[in-house]
């Protein structure tokens, strides 16, 4: 039932439109990446499905090659993400004194930066969760850069943020469109379970901070 987007998910141009999408996605957050690779995937599972069905029914019959690979998707979506946050991070580490004063006087991007240098020293997993959260992406990024933290420290937390995020939203569609089918109503519950793992992610990345902000009155003085 996914008529409309038969043409491009059939089509190897799918994969570059995937690519952009999220290689742009940190600049521009509104693009919906995460909902292009689950409905492709989506696609690939039906498309299987038909391919499955149609070598039940007979031996020679002729299986259409238009499946969209969900090797090739994850690759393209995990390098262009990678690229993304990679350009991003050079863009923000050349803003010099002009970017540090924008995101001084910006409380959220303040304390991203602060909570960002405290998660690459023990480990950079709030790299790998604020890639779920809607723009947390484009803040770890750009905070990474602007601090001008060493590329060691970021890239490869980056590169597995990437793996995961892709790995999951690419997982959501293909399982969605074999347990819910090819429809839009598969679609819609794995783009509902992507949206969940953000709120999920977004608590845990904001509940740290809120417990810090309880106990340590002297934190917040030290910032200003």
């Amino acid at each position: 039932m996914l008529e409309s987007l038969g043409a491009l998910t059939g089509s190897p141009w799918i994969y570059a439109v995937v690519a952009l999408s999220v290689l742009l996605d940190v600049f521009l957050p509104v693009l919906p990446s995460g909902v292009l690779v689950i409905t492709t995937a989506t696609a690939a599972a039906g498309s299987s499905a038909v391919a499955d069905a149609a070598g039940k029914v007979s031996h020679v019959a002729h299986v259409p090659q238009e499946v969209p690979s969900l090797l090739v998707l994850m690759v393209c979506a995990a390098v262009a993400s990678v690229i993304g946050d990679f350009v991003m991070y050079r863009l923000a580490w050349r803003g010099g004194d002009r970017l540090a004063r924008a995101i001084a006087r910006s409380r959220r991007l303040t304390t991203a930066q602060e909570r960002l240098g405290a998660s690459l020293t023990g480990g950079g997993i709030l790299v790998v969760i604020a890639r779920f959260v809607p723009a947390g992406r484009s803040v770890v990024s750009l905070s990474a850069g602007a601090a001008h933290r060493k590329m060691k420290e970021f890239l490869p937390w980056s590169a597995l943020a990437a793996v995961a995020w892709t790995g999951y939203s690419v997982g959501l569609g293909y399982f969605g469109g074999q347990w819910l089918g090819s429809s839009w109503f598969g679609i819609a519950v794995s783009v509902l379970a992507l949206f969940a793992a953000g709120t999920v992610a977004a608590y845990i990345v904001r509940r740290p901070a809120d417990r810090r902000d309880g106990g340590r009155a002297q934190v917040p003085a030290s910032a200003v």
